[in-house]
C-alpha cells in the first residue's frame, strides 16, 4: 500500500506547480471551441452546422442563435434514444457505452444520462484537481496511505442491448486505475450490491478490518452507517475504529443542516471537502475549509446561465420562451442562476435543473443554491433550499438541538397560504418557540419573505417527524440510499403522499 501513497503524495505536491493563467472567459471559449469542433462531424454537429459556427466573429453568440435550449425530455426525444439504440456519432463522436443514473429526489422518474469515455477521463482529471488541493491541509504523509471508503449506490451495472446503465460510482469503479481499486473500499463485492440494508450491514461487519482515512458520500446516509458503526462496535465516537479519519469529501445536498449532528459522531475534528459531480458532469469542487466551490471552466463543460426570476421562469420552475442567457463574463454575485450544460457526453445547452449563486465572480465560486423545481413561491416569498438550509442550521444552534432532515411545503390556509414544515429530529422540539425562530431567521434572510408574512403568509406551521420516517419514504419509492435525496420542497401529490405515509407509520 506504500506505493499508493507515494503516487498520492507526488499528485498532490503538483499543485504547488498549478497556477491559473487565463480568465474565466477564455477558458469557457476555448473550452466551448474544443466542443464544437470534436463534434462538428456528429449528427448533432451537421444540424447545427457546427463548422459555420467555428468559423464566425464570435463563436457564442453563434453557437447560442443556432442551437436551441433542451431539457432531458427534449433531448433524449431527438437524440439520446438513437444512441441507446447504438448508433455512431449522434450527439458526441464514438459510441456511447454508459448510461448513468440521474441522482435526485424521489419526485422524479429516473433519467439515464450519456456518459462517454471523454466525459470519464474528463472527471477522473478534475478528481484529481481536487486532490490536489490537499497541500492546503498539512496532513501527514502517513495519511496518503489509508483507505478511501466511498459510501454510494450500487456498483453493479445492467446491461441493456449493447450499452451499460447504473449509478455513476459504477461506472467510474469499472473505469478506475488498477492501484486505486486497492485503494479503495468497502471493495468490488459489497459495492455491488443493491440492498442498502445489506450493504450497511456488510461494511459494518467489515469495518475493523479497514484503516479509512477518507469517507465520500451523502451526508445523510455517511451519518447512518456511522451511527451504525458505532453502535455494532459500541465505540464511543468513530475515530476509535477509524484514528486516521481525516477527511470527508461530500455533495449532493448542503452539509450545514447534518453539520452539528455528524459533529457528535467524531473523536476529533476532520477537514471537508465539498463536490458538485453530477451525472452530467463534474462542475465544481470546494478547495480545503474555504465556504464556496470553483467552477471548473477548463475541463470538456461550457456554462450558461439564467437568471431564476419570473422574467424566465413560470412559478412551477418551467423555462419561458426566449430567456435571457448570460456567459461566464456576464454573471453577478448573489444571484440565482440556473444551469446551461454543455459536455463532452454530448448534452448541448442543456436545463440541468440546478440553481446556483456566484459568491466570487473574480474568482468563480458557487454555492448550490436549490433546484429550479424547488423553490418555494405560493405568494411571492421567493424562498430557496439555500434559505431555508441557513435558517434550519441557525434554528439548530440556538435551541442546540440536532436536525437531520426537514422538508416544506405550501398549503391553503384561511383563504390564503401558510407554510408547513417536517422537521426530522430525535430531540424534543417546542414547536411554538421552534416556528418563531424559524420565522424570525427566515424574515432576516429574505425580504420577499418578510413581505409576505405580513401579507398573503398567513402562518407558519411546525410538525415534527422521526427522522427514520424521511429515510423509509425513500426506501418506499425504491430511493433509499445512495445519492438519493429527500426533497427539500413538496409540492401537489407529493404532499398528500407524504402525510398519508406519515400517519401509516405512526
Amino acid at each position: 500500500m506504500a506505493f499508493i501513497g507515494t503516487i498520492l503524495q507526488e499528485v498532490v505536491m503538483v499543485n504547488k506547480l498549478y497556477k491559473k493563467s487565463f480568465s474565466a472567459s477564455t477558458l469557457q471559449y476555448n473550452t466551448l471551441k474544443k466542443l464544437l469542433f470534436k463534434a462538428k462531424n456528429t449528427e448533432f454537429g451537421l444540424k447545427y452546422k457546427f463548422s459555420e459556427i467555428l468559423k464566425s466573429d464570435n463563436i457564442v453568440e453563434s453557437f447560442q442563435n443556432k442551437v436551441p435550449i433542451y431539457d432531458y425530455n427534449k433531448m433524449l426525444g431527438d437524440w439520446w434514444y438513437r444512441s441507446k439504440e447504438g448508433r455512431v456519432g449522434v450527439a458526441w463522436p464514438g459510441k456511447v457505452k454508459y448510461f448513468g443514473l440521474t441522482s435526485g429526489t424521489s419526485d422524479a422518474a429516473s433519467k439515464t444520462v450519456p456518459i462517454t469515455s471523454d466525459m470519464i477521463r474528463a472527471i477522473r482529471k478534475t478528481s484529481l484537481s481536487q486532490i490536489r488541493t490537499l497541500t492546503k491541509f498539512n496532513l501527514p504523509d502517513s495519511f496518503y496511505t489509508k483507505n478511501v471508503l466511498m459510501v454510494g449506490g450500487s456498483t453493479a451495472l445492467t446491461k441493456i442491448n449493447s450499452r451499460l446503465e447504473g449509478d455513476l460510482s459504477g461506472i467510474l469503479m469499472k473505469n478506475l486505475p488498477v492501484w486505486f481499486q486497492r485503494y479503495y473500499k468497502p471493495g468490488k463485492r459489497i459495492a455491488k450490491m443493491k440492498d442498502w440494508s445489506s450493504k450497511l450491514e456488510e461494511i459494518t461487519i467489515n469495518a475493523h478490518k479497514w484503516d479509512i482515512g477518507i469517507i465520500a458520500g451523502v451526508p445523510a446516509w455517511v451519518q447512518i452507517l456511522l451511527e451504525k458503526i458505532i453502535k455494532h462496535y459500541k465505540l464511543n465516537n468513530i475515530h476509535e475504529l477509524w484514528p486516521n479519519f481525516m477527511l470527508f469529501v461530500h455533495g449532493g445536498v448542503s452539509f450545514s443542516p447534518y453539520k452539528s449532528s455528524f459533529t457528535k459522531l467524531l473523536g476529533k475534528e476532520i477537514h471537508y471537502l465539498e463536490t458538485y459531480l453530477a451525472s452530467e458532469g463534474f462542475i465544481a469542487y470546494r478547495h480545503a475549509d474555504e465556504n464556496s466551490m470553483q467552477m471548473v471552466l477548463d475541463n470538456g463543460i461550457f456554462y450558461e446561465f439564467v437568471e431564476f426570476n419570473e422574467n424566465n421562469f413560470s412559478n412551477d420552475g418551467n423555462l419561458l420562451e426566449n430567456p435571457e442567457i448570460l456567459n461566464i463574463a456576464q454573471v453577478k454575485e448573489n444571484v440565482d442562476y440556473a444551469l446551461l450544460l454543455t459536455t463532452c457526453a454530448g448534452t448541448w445547452r442543456y436545463l440541468l435543473g440546478d440553481t446556483i449563486k456566484f459568491t466570487s465572480v473574480k474568482h468563480s465560486e458557487i454555492i448550490i443554491s436549490g433546484r429550479t423545481k424547488h423553490f418555494l413561491s405560493m405568494c411571492g416569498e421567493h424562498l430557496s433550499i439555500d434559505n431555508m438550509n441557513k435558517a434550519i442550521k441557525n434554528v439548530s444552534e440556538q435551541l442546540g438541538i440536532a436536525i437531520n432532515e426537514y422538508t416544506v411545503a405550501g398549503i391553503k390556509y384561511e383563504n390564503l397560504f401558510a407554510h408547513q414544515w417536517y422537521i426530522g429530529s430525535e430531540s424534543e422540539i417546542d414547536t411554538e418557540q421552534f416556528k418563531d425562530i424559524l420565522d424570525k431567521e427566515l424574515v432576516k434572510l429574505n425580504d420577499d419573505y418578510g413581505v409576505e408574512r405580513k401579507a398573503a403568509l398567513k402562518n407558519v406551521l411546525i410538525k415534527q417527524v422521526p427522522t427514520e420516517t424521511f429515510y423509509k419514504w425513500l426506501k418506499s419509492k425504491g430511493r433509499e440510499g445512495g445519492q438519493n435525496k429527500f426533497p427539500r420542497v413538496l409540492k401537489n401529490d407529493l404532499i398528500t403522499d407524504w402525510e398519508k405515509f406519515i400517519l401509516n407509520n405512526q
